[in-house]
């Protein structure tokens, strides 16, 4: 794709993020489209956004579930960019207005302690590297209409996030089993996804290693105080007004994610 047209692309996301019209999949308007142009395209609105005065607090991690994986018909996982104004509190209200068909995933979010300066970084540098583990909810979003997405689509829309909420008590890696940690989520009490750090590309780990690669490769090596959201425990659940999801994974804690109602939100617009 020429830059003009992966700026024209990049534009497209923006305007269907501020206007919630949502727009056809980007790989039918563009056929051109590669997943580098798709990278490329992430990167024109993370500059936008750097330019609006956001600052960027980690990476996610997508696609590390082999079933999603043969889904879209691909064999390796993807990344989008973390922003602070995306960060939410353990049970503080999330604006209605922020979300963009939503739905909920419970994931490991790890916390980097040291950077990560070596060229192929492996596990035990990772492993090394990590200060700490939080239970996180990633609310993720698309911008493509009904979520009809492949691979180029949802690495272009910023790896299809919206919002994320973490716990408030860190826990070192030898306090938890990062495989084998069982991890269950609730909608107002009703059990709605269940899953184990093993469905994350066999182990979160293996998430950040694959990412620590890649960031490394591009140049952007991961550093300390890094985020990084490791990818989905379990199935994602679509999300309404008004829902309180809690996930608890083993080990680990808890967090929750408290959705405002549209009717709440219509109030709070009305005071700005």
């Amino acid at each position: 794709m020429t830059p003009q047209l992966i700026e024209q692309a990049a534009r497209a996301l923006t305007e269907a993020t501020r206007t919630h019209k949502y727009i056809a999949p980007l790989r039918e308007t563009y056929e051109q489209l590669t997943i580098e142009d798709a990278y490329a395209i992430q990167r024109v609105n993370t500059q936008r956004r750097l330019a609006d005065g956001r600052r960027l607090v980690g990476c996610k991690i997508g696609l590390t579930s082999a079933a999603v994986q043969k889904q879209l018909g691909v064999d390796r996982p993807d990344f989008g960019m973390l922003f602070d104004d995306m960060g939410y509190g353990d049970g503080e209200p999330i604006p209605a207005s922020i979300l963009t068909q939503p739905k909920i995933e419970a994931e490991i979010a790890f916390v980097i302690g040291r950077d990560i300066t070596v060229l192929n970084p492996g596990q035990l540098d990772v492993l090394n590297a990590i200060d700490y583990a939080l239970p996180a909810l990633e609310i993720v979003g698309s911008r493509i209409a009904d979520w009809n997405i492949h691979i180029t689509d949802t690495i272009a829309d910023n790896a299809s996030s919206s919002a994320y909420v973490l716990g408030n008590r860190p826990r070192k890696l030898s306090e938890f089993d990062l495989r084998l940690c069982g991890m269950v989520m609730e909608r107002r009490g009703e059990p709605v996804s269940v899953g184990a750090g093993a469905a994350c590309l066999g182990n979160p780990i293996n998430a950040v290693v694959w990412l620590a690669r890649m960031m490394a490769t591009l140049g952007t090596p991961l550093k300390a105080g890094d985020l990084v959201l490791s990818g989905a425990l379990g199935p994602m659940v679509a999300v309404q007004p008004g829902d309180i999801f809690e996930t608890r994974i083993n080990g680990l804690g808890s967090v929750r994610a408290v959705f405002e109602s549209e009717a709440v939100q219509s109030v709070s617009e009305a005071r700005q």
